[in-house]
């Protein structure tokens, strides 16, 4: 198991998943959540993309969910009702999720803080594409006028984090026609490929989101452990 180093106040382990099966990190994510709970680790951000996947969050309104069986079937979506926060969001390629697990008893115990320190991030990478964005009032994540290229739904237990945001890059977004995105009817959603007019790398976003992460976040050390060894260390051997 990767144990936590106490020796190093703010450490910060990162792993780019790559492309999961949202179930497959799903599990992923509550398996580590007890391993931070009980201090084995140290924080831990997971980045990655998920094939095509509706999820719902705990107050979601069914209604929001506009395709049929038939029409989830023929475009291959996944449907997930799960225990963050928010309505109905779609989860996809080209789209970087981004799952924090970290304790914020060594932060602030703040959910409201935490949420916008999550959108900080995101807003902190699109300022370095050139792009300007902001907050809305009532509404959580992040958006070009009123155009969201960001959506933010967090589980937070034992001021333990899960799950997290989820960051249009080069996002199919016709998908999102199959949902109402967070129960939101008039507002549009985004990419930065779509703002920027040009495909985007997805490992130059990580790069950037990583190194957002660590510093709005206050981390002193970052230690990068592949995909291979995450799911052998805690998929693998929790069953």
């Amino acid at each position: 198991m990767l144990m936590a180093n106490q020796s190093i106040s703010k450490k910060l382990i990162y792993s780019d998943l790559d492309f999961i099966d949202y179930q497959e990190a799903w599990d992923l994510q509550k398996i580590i959540f007890e391993n931070r709970h009980n201090n084995n680790i140290n924080d831990i951000i997971l980045l990655l993309e998920h094939p095509h996947t509706y999820t719902l969050g705990k107050v979601a309104d069914k209604k929001n969910l506009l395709f049929n069986d038939e029409q989830l079937i023929e475009n291959k979506i996944s449907v997930y009702e799960i225990d963050r926060g928010g309505d109905i969001t779609y989860h996809g390629p080209g789209q970087i999720v981004g799952y924090p697990i970290i304790n914020l008893k060594d932060w602030k115990e703040d959910t409201h803080e935490y949420l916008r320190s999550l959108e900080q991030v995101i807003i902190n990478v699109c300022n370095e594409y050139g792009l300007s964005t902001q907050r809305k009032a009532n509404y959580t994540g992040v958006w070009i006028e009123d155009r969201k290229i960001a959506a933010i739904g967090i589980k937070i237990s034992r001021w333990i984090t899960m799950h997290g945001f989820a960051f249009n890059i080069n996002t199919n977004l016709d998908y999102f026609n199959g949902i109402i995105p967070c129960g939101i009817k008039d507002k549009d959603v985004t990419s930065l490929e779509k703002e920027l007019n040009e495909k985007i790398s997805i490992n130059d976003v990580k790069e950037k989101l990583v190194n957002q992460f660590y510093n709005v976040f206050g981390y002193s050390a970052l230690e990068i452990i592949s995909k291979e060894k995450i799911l052998n260390n805690f998929l693998i051997h929790s069953t």
